[in-house]
């Protein structure tokens, strides 16, 4: 019977530990991961992985399995023909051979099918020891492992189940980076026996299988890679028809459709998008009606109170120029009621005229007339005309000039000021700087500043942080027609509260608007607009 020895077959083979990887080596895979995010990359790299984990498991597998038949072929029959040769040829050698016959029946035993080399070793009558050899260069008792020779010559007890004192034992070995199978077995009472075979061309073949399935696995994992593009391109191509779709929603084209053909889930989103689209172009077309509904009604109405609003004013000021009078033609009783009637009338007046000035920007027909203004000279006359000068403090240089629209300019900072004295309180600092092509105007206030809450919303059309006090003297239109001449330029207006205390209004407009004018301006456009301070309350 034989009997593998209880050690590792096959010499293992070395492998260089893994290399630690520095910080550097860590930042880069970091960089890489996050630079993975295309989808279709992934789809190919899933399907790569996935591929090559088949292709290398199955082809491992096959070669496992394969080289196990093989080296288990060759050695059984090896095996089976030197125990076969052991009971033909070294058990009828007598108890102490001659040299002489040793070599004899080695050459004899070396000339089995299998082609493997012998080496017989017994004791003559002198206690000698004697060897036989059928390839003395190739095979000697060197090439013997010791654990084998000790094996071998290791005499067990008989009993029932073990009818031999002497076992047939072999191992695998590697010699030169040439595989080898050695065996050895003991007559009872004559020579022991030893054969060595090469198994160079089962290594060849295995060697060979080997390459063919890695070839195979290449080309598994080239073909799951083309199969993977293709399912992506499949998969991707209507999502990217869909992103391609959802963004020119986005830049409001809503007459955007997307071709549906199919049954499938992308089908049905696109069917889905569809009817969103749908939807939103029919609801923006009703929002939209609405709208110009809206500020066509505005328009009508602004231009229709103009006419009464013409005769009303006329005859108050009549009754103003009454009441100045030192004649006292007026009844004191009925004289507040008069100056009520004034100052109604003015508000009236004023907030029908920004009511068209908000028609103008909605419309979009609002045009610059643009003049070279020096800053300085353009904020004083501002606040001169309305008596401010006592509450404003100027921090502006003469000679600092631009090309704006000066009636857009004046509306601007006539509302900016107005707000900061009505509801901070004088002194108001107005300051005026340039940064690079850009004029920068801060108009800052001493008071309690803005409500966070109402941050947000100062610039919104009528409104007013106060609800209990909806009837106040502006309109809650001034700051957003400010904000809407800054916009006509180019520019912005900012709100924040100063870290110091009181609020900051920063107006930043383009030191030269030209650029902007690129049609003829509107003359109907410039009649005279609001200076009245709109209030956001």
């Amino acid at each position: 019977m034989t009997e593998p020895l209880d050690q590792p077959a096959d010499k293992p083979h070395d492998r260089p530990a893994d290399k630690p990887r520095g910080p550097a080596a860590a930042k880069k895979a970091i960089l890489a991961g996050l630079r993975f995010t295309s989808l279709r990359l992934r789809l190919v790299a899933v399907f790569a992985l996935v591929a090559l984990t088949a292709a290398v498991s199955a082809s491992g597998i096959a070669y496992w399995l394969n080289r196990e038949a093989v080296l288990t072929r060759t050695q059984d029959s090896a095996l089976s023909d030197f125990q076969q040769e052991m009971q033909n040829r070294a058990a009828v050698l007598p108890e102490h051979p001659t040299q002489g016959e040793l070599q004899h029946a080695a050459n004899l035993m070396a000339n089995s099918s299998q082609h493997f080399s012998v080496l017989l070793i017994g004791t003559d009558e002198n206690g000698r020891q004697v060897v036989g050899n059928s390839d003395l260069d190739a095979f000697t008792l060197a090439d013997v492992p010791g654990s084998l020779r000790k094996a071998v010559n290791e005499k067990q007890t008989i009993t029932e189940n073990n009818k031999h004192p002497y076992h047939l034992y072999w191992q695998r070995t590697t010699q030169d980076d040439t595989p080898y199978l050695v065996g050895g077995a003991k007559v009872d009472g004559g020579p022991t026996g030893y054969m060595l075979k090469s198994l160079e061309p089962e290594a060849k073949d295995l060697n060979s299988l080997a390459w063919s399935l890695g070839i195979a696995t290449a080309l598994a994992l080239i073909g799951s890679a083309l199969l993977a593009q293709a399912a992506a391109t499949t998969v991707l191509k209507p999502v990217h028809r869909l992103g391609v779709a959802a963004r020119r929603l986005g830049e409001g084209k809503l007459d955007t459709r997307l071709r549906v053909s199919g049954t499938d889930e992308l089908a049905e989103l696109s069917r889905t998008f569809n009817g969103a689209a749908a939807s939103l172009e029919k609801r923006v077309a009703d929002m939209r009606a609405r709208d110009e509904a809206s500020r066509r009604f505005v328009a009508d109405m602004s231009h229709e109170l103009r006419t009464p609003l013409t005769a009303i004013t006329a005859v108050t000021e009549v009754l103003e120029e009454e009441l100045d009078a030192e004649t006292g033609s007026v009844d004191p009783m009925i004289e507040p009621a008069v100056r009520l009637v004034v100052s109604e009338t003015r508000r009236l007046n004023g907030l029908v005229e920004n009511l068209m000035e908000v028609t103008r920007f909605d419309a979009g027909t609002a045009r610059l007339v643009l003049d070279d203004v020096d800053i300085a000279d353009q904020i004083t006359a501002c606040i001169d005309a309305r008596a401010w000068l006592d509450a404003v403090d100027l921090d502006a240089e003469r000679g600092n000039m631009a090309r704006l629209d000066p009636r857009r300019l004046d509306v601007i900072l006539a509302n900016l000021i107005g707000n900061a004295l009505k509801h901070g309180g004088s002194p108001v600092r107005v300051s005026v700087r340039t940064e690079g092509d850009e004029l920068v105007i801060d108009v800052r206030d001493h008071g309690p500043g803005i409500p966070e809450d109402v941050l947000p919303h100062v610039f919104d059309r009528f409104y007013k942080a106060s609800a209990s006090r909806p009837r106040s003297e502006g309109s809650g239109l001034g700051l957003s027609i400010a904000m809407e001449n800054a916009h006509v330029h180019g520019g912005e207006i900012t709100a924040a509260n100063s870290p110091d205390g009181g609020a900051v209004f920063t107006l930043r407009l383009p030191r030269d608007a030209s650029p902007l004018t690129e049609t003829p301006p509107d003359d109907g456009d410039h009649t005279k607009g609001s200076q009245e301070g709109g209030v956001t309350k």
